[in-house]
């Protein structure tokens, strides 16, 4: 069974008693857990996306090792999370977002020059 992270930011003291008790907290926001089984990984993200869906507050993001995924690890946001995780040819890229930006600006990876 894989390592699962879970990271939160800005979300309501639930998600934090929760996560809790079926992960490690092992920073302010970062859970850890080593012995997760898929079936409890799944439920415990229908839990957070069922919250969030309804508290709709801050950002979530789960992770954890799958050899069929960009760069073998499963990535799940909720939220606006303050980077933005995408794949270039399997290997995973991270963007900070400006507080600006409505939609990220996409540019084609293998044209060095985007203007």
């Amino acid at each position: 069974m894989p390592t699962t992270v879970v990271v939160t930011r800005d979300v309501e003291a639930r998600y934090r008693g929760f996560l809790a008790s079926v992960m490690l907290e092992v920073a302010p926001g970062v859970y850890v857990g080593s012995d997760i089984s898929r079936g409890v990984r799944d439920r415990i993200w229908e839990v957070l996306a069922k919250w969030f869906d309804y508290l709709g507050r801050g950002a979530i993001t789960m992770l954890y090792p799958d050899g069929s995924a960009p760069g073998k690890l499963r990535i799940y946001q909720l939220g606006e999370p303050p980077k933005e995780i995408w794949d270039a040819d399997g290997v995973l890229l991270v963007r900070h977002r400006a507080s600006n930006d409505s939609e990220p600006p996409i540019y084609n990876l293998a044209d060095p020059d985007p203007e």
